[in-house]
């Protein structure tokens, strides 16, 4: 399926001497800068009904029109997934990401993932880039994700996350007693030896900020939640890990299971054995990309962190 975008609009006077890009990028604000360049560049986007660059220099009263074609983004093929969406409108899509799915087609998850759960759902995403995915959560957390269904609304949505205006709160279980809350402010990038893991870095890393406090502690653990000031890569495993208190379940950062001695029947086992890392997306927030209301969704904490929680408490 295709759709045909048009665009017709004149240049007004107080844009004279702006480049057409530029120009452009604040008359159809719904689309990025770099996807007006590429029109632009193919013909598609137009100055009194010829082609330009997107340095060309305007005068102010010329016609903009745009006539381009949104076409399938990939080659990725939809399936029936049984997706948890706890909002959907004309603009975007609000999922509840169990802990196990993948989201985005890679070397070995060719299928099976989130994006192509989203192609089956609504074949229209096919159109936007990576199917309106704007984020990411690690296979194995689970929670709270945004997907924008149409172009503009995924232009919005990543100015947004740019900005930091979207929330983004998370539960975690992490292994030790947490004072108090804080924040990590320390800048990561790849590690340097082991190309899959993610590192702080004394050098050349990017931004990384979490914020946290205090949920609820116990005799070697705490419950934390976590407010993302940026969206790194395994930001929250990897800041909790240098702060010296690992994500419960943890493969990558956690190293060995923190035991507290004598533990009630069953959680020395459940801790030893909880598949995954103990995080989930609890509560996201963002102004709606179409009307700019304010919105906000939340996502109760899965089974298997419950059932560990109580565990811990029992132990307490």
């Amino acid at each position: 399926m295709t759709e045909l975008l048009e665009v017709d609009i004149e240049v007004p006077a107080r844009l004279a001497g702006h480049r057409l890009d530029q120009a452009a990028a604040e008359l159809i604000p719904d689309y990025s800068r770099a996807r007006l360049q590429s029109w632009i560049k193919g013909g598609q986007l137009t100055v009194n009904g010829t082609a330009a660059r997107p340095k060309d220099k305007l005068f102010g009263g010329e016609r903009l029109q745009l006539r381009a074609a949104l076409e399938a983004q990939g080659e990725w093929l939809p399936q029936a997934l049984d997706l948890d969406i706890v909002y959907e409108d004309d603009s975007l899509l609000v999922i509840n990401k169990p802990a196990g799915l993948v989201v985005h087609p890679a070397a070995g998850n060719p299928d099976g993932t989130l994006l192509n759960g989203l192609l089956h759902h609504n074949p229209a995403q096919a159109q936007i880039p990576r199917a309106g995915i704007v984020h990411r959560l690690d296979k194995d957390t689970s929670g709270l994700m945004v997907v924008a269904k149409t172009l503009p609304a995924q232009t919005d949505l990543v100015r947004q996350l740019k900005e930091r205006s979207v929330s983004r709160q998370y539960d975690a279980l992490v292994q030790g007693k947490v004072t108090a809350g804080g924040t990590v402010d320390a800048p990561m990038g790849r590690h340097r030896q082991n190309r899959l893991k993610m590192a702080v870095l004394d050098f050349g890393g990017k931004e990384a900020i979490t914020h946290y406090r205090v949920g609820e502690r116990f005799r070697a653990h705490t419950l934390l939640r976590c407010a993302l000031a940026t969206g790194r890569t395994h930001q929250i495993r990897v800041h909790m890990a240098h702060i010296r208190h690992p994500l419960v379940g943890d493969p990558l950062y956690g190293g060995r299971a923190k035991l507290p001695p004598e533990a009630v029947a069953g959680l020395v086992e459940a801790l030893q054995q909880f598949p995954r890392q103990a995080l989930h997306a609890a509560e996201l927030a963002l102004l709606h990309p179409k009307t700019g209301e304010e919105m906000h969704w939340c996502a109760p904490m899965p089974a298997d962190m419950l059932q560990l929680l109580e565990l811990l408490r029992a132990d307490s």
